[in-house]
């Protein structure tokens, strides 16, 4: 039995494209890990709204990411800093996740961050950030804090320098954004904080409007970005919850622009938009259920009825569904980075959060030797 179970892991590693975690760390997995620390005090309603809108595009930059033929793991943490509501003992900052590859739980927190005012402790937030976290302790993959915020950087009993050079002790490029002129930000020592571990200090206007320059293949790739969803089979007693939270995330980028529904198909589409704890299809990719041992209640309900034989069947017929889905997806995203690039030259480029986390993903990924598909 264990030998058929063996052999349906590999049709949907074949059908998808996906490496078992064993696999993975027997090479040594590639990460990219990204902390991304942002004010969320009663000044910083544009930020995180431009934090919201633009997530989708930033994971797909990184999608194109690769090193000597492998694309890397992406784990993204959130924190948020200088909110009154959390209390002073605690900094006012508060870890809302730590590293994950769960990207529909990364825009439903950003989706559920509210802000208030408060004492913004750039030092102490990254210092929780870089002992808090569990960074890879390869020097190789790329370790990343961006920390975004308005106020002068040396605030709170945390130094600055003191946090930024322990980041530095552990690999991690530290990049400051500051939310405001690039004058006043040098001056109040952000752009000294990412000086002091290697990493790029940019000034954003947060409350800039986003352009999102929507496309003629909007409407497809997004309406197959629904249709994908019908190829996720819920399983556990989290399954459904999780199935709709994909759902909300999809209704959420919809609300915000034609573009940002594109974006975010794109990246489901894409390898790092995996769901193993909730997705029978990617579970099974694994290795991480077997389809003879699962309790019948913890299925979907479509295939509880069935066989262990019926199931697998069924499993590699959404896996053989999903990837025809994402290859329509991505030729025409190929198709719709033509028509944006042209667009641009268009339009006089702007300084808002997206811009500042690609650009230097891009300088700082490059010097890790890691390479972009264009």
């Amino acid at each position: 039995m264990k030998s058929k179970f063996s052999a349906l892991i590999t049709i949907i590693i074949i059908l998808t494209g996906i490496s078992t975690l064993t696999a993975w760390e027997k090479e040594g997995r590639l990460k990219i890990q990204i902390a991304l620390l942002l004010d969320t005090s009663s000044s910083m309603d544009g930020l995180i709204d431009q934090a919201r809108s633009q997530l989708w595009k930033i994971i797909n930059e990184l999608a194109v990411t690769h090193k000597s033929g492998r694309t890397p793991a992406l784990e993204v943490a959130l924190f948020e800093y200088g909110k009154s509501s959390i209390p002073e003992g605690e900094g006012y900052l508060r870890m809302v996740t730590s590293f994950i590859n769960d990207l529909d739980k990364i825009s439903a927190e950003l989706y559920s961050l509210t802000t208030n005012g408060g004492d913004e402790y750039c030092g102490m937030v990254i210092e929780s950030a870089v002992k808090n976290l569990k960074w890879d302790g390869n020097n190789d993959n790329l370790k990343l804090i961006f920390i975004a915020g308005n106020e002068p950087f040396d605030q709170g009993t945390v130094n600055y320098k003191t946090s930024v050079r322990l980041a530095k002790t552990k690999g991690i490029i530290v990049n400051t954004i500051f939310c405001g002129d690039r004058i006043t930000g040098i001056k109040t020592y952000w752009k000294d904080g990412a000086d002091l571990a290697w990493g790029n200090y940019i000034s954003i206007d947060h409350n800039m409007q986003v352009l999102h320059i929507e496309a003629p293949q909007d409407a497809e790739i997004t309406q197959l970005g629904i249709e994908l969803n019908n190829t996720y089979l819920a399983y556990g007693t989290a399954g459904k919850d999780k199935k709709a939270r994909q759902k909300i995330q999809d209704s959420n980028a919809v609300k915000k622009s034609k573009a940002v529904a594109a974006d975010r198909s794109i990246s489901k589409a894409s390898e790092h938009y995996k769901n193993t704890d909730w997705d029978l299809v990617d579970a099974a990719a694994s290795g991480k259920v077997d389809l003879e041992k699962i309790g019948q209640n913890e299925l979907p309900s479509e295939i509880q009825d069935m066989s262990v034989k019926e199931r697998e069947n069924y499993i590699i017929k959404m896996a053989k569904k999903r990837e025809i889905i994402k290859a329509r997806i991505n030729k025409l995203n190929e198709e719709r980075k033509v028509y944006i690039r042209e667009k641009q030259k268009e339009n006089q480029s702007c300084s808002t959060l997206d811009t500042a986390i690609i650009k230097s993903v891009r300088e700082q990924a490059k010097k890790k030797n890691f390479q972009f598909k264009e």
